[in-house]
């Protein structure tokens, strides 16, 4: 990838040097540049601040959303946190229960998976390593990255952060106790998560950020037992103590806090009742988010988060009064932040990566592109997808994964699984042919994949790489939804709304939706639509129980309406409507 859209980042060798240690797994790869790839913005909330700065969500691949970033903001962030998976070997759920109703009964509620930390090792590390490398690309000379893991992978991602930003831009492994959870029969409660520190600079220069007075920062001052609790003429507690070298006196008041210790316990994680769930798995609380934020950056800081997740590092951010990014690849995660984030009255971008609203499940993108591209799919092939018949010959084809690009590590299952026996016998029989017609289907490619492809084979393979975005832009695909609306006397009333996949779902679960509006999370308006980017000015968003209303008063001056219907998966149907 060393063309005009490429990006270099910084060489990073494996060859280990005295006194530095390196982390190594099966198929590390070096990572020094990486491909330039487009956004897309698709909705702005509000409006740009009086520096022209306006917060950011990315919905996409986060190191495609890195990437993307990296034109404009090398350098630039002075904070990133990230709550990466910890490979816990589970599958994280949401409740999915229609509103208004008030049994909780397998009938009108069920678990909808929202991600899966289940991963090979060596994946995982090297999902990590490139991930982190690009992250201290965008990191300013004063920035620092706050890492939070546990003890799934902890001892890993510690050597790993030494090898990327260098033992010596550790500051601090900060453990969060905490007393909610399941409690272990045969060992020690696990009852903590590590929390990494490290500054882009060595820590020794001290030009990372440390707000060490600020009050989301400090904790309570307990008194001391071995100091006198006295009272100033203002009526403020605080206790005192000489230096016996010095003769200097130091006071400190109980209400000022002081700085915490490397182990927080005095932020709980949230339970099942608390007023800031949003009902996302793995949501952190906001507090221990503030604390982060407030001690490495400052109010003219641009902070990001690329796992965000439910939005409470952005949500923090706001109400601290920082610059934030957030991406993530989940669109449940980038719809529960938005809605989260427009409640606190946040101005903010919605953004896509690399066209990936095409893709935003992957097995259900995997049918589509089967159904769009005419592929026969194979009975019983656990090789192939399908087989798709062209002019001038017969190709089989295999889907890479399509929320992201394909690389040459994804080629592995098809290396491995080769009937090889039945390629020696059509070698044997015609020398110099083919003895396959492989078709690649995917979203953005590396250089070279089909010859990466033959060559890692060793026989003769004709293969055809077709990139969704490249070659196959004019595809279109089915809406998940239905709508009804109409548009009439000064009224624009969503009669009736049918999500696909809710409703797959709910019928699965023998239930009868009665009320529409029962299955809808959120209803947005853009009055005049310019045809590219949404910018609603009506924004029903009910509270937890209630329903959007459904029915709107269309203003004087609208001409072309765009509405967008948001239901409980937060899979949205979209249309517009020319109105005079």
């Amino acid at each position: 990838m060393s063309d005009k859209n490429s990006e270099n980042v910084e060489n990073y060798e494996f060859e280990p040097i005295k006194g530095y240690p390196l982390l190594n797994w099966k198929g590390k790869r070096p990572f020094r540049t990486t491909q330039y790839f487009p956004a897309q913005l698709k909705e702005v909330y509000g409006a740009e601040d009086e520096s022209g700065w306006i917060n950011k969500i990315f919905w996409g691949d986060n190191l495609q959303v890195m990437s993307h970033l990296l034109k404009q903001y090398r350098g630039k962030i002075d904070l990133i946190f990230i709550d990466p998976p910890f490979d816990s070997k589970a599958d994280y759920k949401k409740k999915i229960k229609l509103k208004d109703r008030e049994a909780e009964t397998d009938a009108n509620s069920f678990e909808e998976k929202q991600y899966t930390d289940l991963w090979n090792n060596d994946e995982y590390l090297q999902f990590m390593y490139e991930r982190l490398i690009m992250a201290r690309e965008l990191l300013s000379d004063r920035g620092a990255i706050y890492l939070h893991c546990d003890w799934h992978k902890n001892h890993h991602l510690r050597c790993m952060l030494d090898e990327i930003y260098g033992p010596s831009s550790f500051v601090n492994e900060i453990i969060w106790c905490y007393s909610i959870g399941g409690k272990g029969n045969n060992f020690f409660a696990r009852k903590h998560d590590n929390i990494y520190f490290y500054s882009k600079a060595p820590c020794k220069k001290n030009l990372h950020f440390f707000n060490d007075k600020d009050k989301n920062v400090r904790t309570d001052r307990k008194p001391n037992s071995h100091m006198k609790l006295q009272y100033d003429d203002d009526g403020r507690a605080y206790q005192s103590k000489v230096d016996k070298k010095s003769g200097k006196e130091y006071i400190y008041y109980m209400d000022e806090g002081k700085i915490p210790e490397d182990y927080w316990n005095d932020i709980e994680q949230l339970n099942r009742e608390d007023k800031e769930r949003v009902d996302y798995p793995t949501q952190k609380p906001e507090k221990l988010l503030k604390r982060i934020i407030a001690a490495s950056s400052s109010t003219d800081s641009i902070v990001f988060d690329f796992f965000m997740g439910s939005g409470s590092f952005q949500a923090a951010a706001a109400k601290l009064g920082r610059k934030f990014i957030g991406a993530d690849i989940n669109l449940t995660a980038v719809q529960t932040a938005t809605k989260r984030l427009i409640r606190e009255d946040c101005s903010l971008e919605v953004h896509t990566v690399n066209n990936y609203e095409l893709f935003k499940n992957p097995i259900e993108a995997k049918e589509l592109l089967i159904e769009a591209l005419e592929i026969q799919p194979i009975e019983g092939s656990n090789l192939y997808d399908g087989e798709k018949e062209t002019e001038k010959v017969g190709f089989k084809v295999k889907v890479m994964p399509v929320n992201r690009i394909a690389t040459k590590e994804d080629l592995n299952e098809l290396i491995s699984n080769f009937p090889y026996k039945t390629f020696e016998k059509r070698k044997a029989e015609m020398p110099h042919k083919v003895v396959e017609n492989v078709m690649l289907v995917c979203m953005g490619h590396e250089p070279g994949l089909g010859a990466i492809l033959e060559n890692e084979c060793g026989y003769k393979l004709n293969v055809e790489v077709v990139d969704i975005l490249r070659d196959k832009s004019d595809l279109t695909f089915k809406y998940d939804s239905e709508a009804s609306i109409t548009a009439e006397d000064n009224k624009l009333t969503v009669e009736n709304f049918y999500p696909r996949n809710l409703l797959q779902k709910l019928s699965q679960q023998k239930d009868d939706v009665t009320e529409w509006r029962e299955m809808v999370e959120s209803i947005m308006i853009d009055w005049n639509y310019d045809g590219a980017v949404m910018e609603p000015t009506l924004i029903d968003i009910p509270e937890k129980n209630e329903f959007v209303n459904g029915s709107y008063e269309i203003p004087e001056g609208a001409t072309n309406i765009k509405i967008k219907i948001t239901d409980l998966l937060s899979e949205s149907y979209e249309e517009v409507i020319s109105y005079a």
